[in-house]
């Protein structure tokens, strides 16, 4: 797949990542089900696939527009929204990105923190064959194992230099590592570092072998 380029700075997105309000409106069917237990915001982040936790049902192809047209099928999956992904516990990285080739500090939780809040663990069969496609809001999708994303110590950014991550820039989610740190990809140019971090994350498929 091609590397994307990158478009645009990520500041801003103070609206979703305030602290969630208790809505005074009711829902129903899936945004419902998409709040239940995730908090009460609009989802920022859906898990499908080998998941053994879920609070939203299927796919709806008249609400669920871009998730239809990028071609992913549920008939349940978990959703969370910034509150949810606020309440884990952050780490945070400083890698060289390649956008400017300047060291940045992100923060966000473990991927493996936000997979097991919807049941995802090693298997007995071992973290190799657990497969993940990280999806974009573009349509980028990344695939990696779920050893890859243990060992990388892969995180779920959502700021980026103290402040919340963009729609339209990096945001509102990026998967990614610190490189710098990582043998397999400090040695090579900051272009190549990346191909498995797309920013702009919204969906994770899960796939056991």
């Amino acid at each position: 797949m091609n590397k994307r380029n990158f478009v645009a700075a990520s500041v801003g997105m103070a609206g979703l990542w305030a602290t969630s309000r208790a809505s005074a409106a009711s829902t129903s069917g899936n945004a419902a089900a998409a709040a239940k237990a995730s908090g009460t915001g609009p989802a920022l982040l859906t898990i499908s696939g080998a998941i053994t936790q879920t609070n939203r049902g299927a796919l709806d192809t008249a609400i669920d527009q871009m998730m239809g047209k990028q071609g992913i099928q549920f008939a349940s999956a978990y959703a969370l929204d910034a509150a949810a992904l606020q309440r884990m516990a952050a780490v945070t990285i400083q890698p060289t990105l390649e956008y400017d080739a300047k060291r940045h500090t992100l923060r966000g939780p473990l991927l493996t923190t936000v997979l097991a809040t919807a049941g995802v663990s090693s298997p007995a069969s071992g973290a190799a064959s657990v497969q993940l496609l990280l999806r974009a809001v573009d349509g980028y999708a990344a695939s990696v194992t779920l050893a890859d994303v243990q060992a990388w110590r892969m995180i779920v950014a959502t700021h980026i230099d103290g402040q919340p991550m963009a729609l339209g820039g990096l945001g509102p989610q990026w998967a990614v590592y610190d490189a710098d740190a990582i043998p397999a990809f400090k040695d090579k140019t900051l272009k190549e570092r990346f191909a498995q971090c797309p920013w702009g994350l919204y969906h994770v498929e899960v796939q056991k072998g």
